[in-house]
C-alpha cells in the first residue's frame, strides 16, 4: 500500500507538469506554428496519480483553457500540500504519543 504522503506528493508532481506545461503555452501564445501541450492525468492502481505530456490534438493557442488550467494546477497542488502536511503533523503526533 502507498503512504499518503506519497499519494499527496504524486498529486503535487502532477500539478506542478500541468504548472508548465500551461505556463510553456501562455509564453508560446503568439509563436506562430506552436503546437499547445496538453497533459493527462493517469490514477495509479496503488494510489497517487502520474502526469504524461503530449501535444494538443487541435492546432492553435487556446489562452482560456490555459488560464483554466493554471488555476487548477494551483488549486490541487496546494489541496495536495494539504493532506501532506496533515499527515506529516498526525505521524509527528502519533510519534510524540509512543514516546
Amino acid at each position: 500500500m502507498t503512504s499518503i504522503s506519497s499519494i499527496s506528493l504524486s498529486g503535487m508532481n502532477a500539478a506542478q507538469t500541468q504548472l508548465n506545461a500551461t505556463a510553456n503555452n501562455i509564453a508560446n501564445f503568439n509563436t506562430e506554428g506552436f503546437s499547445r501541450q496538453e497533459v493527462v492525468l493517469t490514477a495509479q492502481p496503488e494510489g497517487g496519480v502520474s502526469a504524461g505530456v503530449g501535444t494538443a490534438s487541435e492546432p492553435g493557442a487556446s489562452l482560456e483553457t490555459d488560464m483554466v488550467s493554471q488555476l487548477q494546477a494551483k488549486n490541487a497542488f496546494l489541496a495536495n500540500l494539504a493532506v501532506f502536511k496533515t499527515q506529516d503533523k498526525m505521524a509527528g503526533t502519533l510519534l510524540s504519543l509512543q514516546a
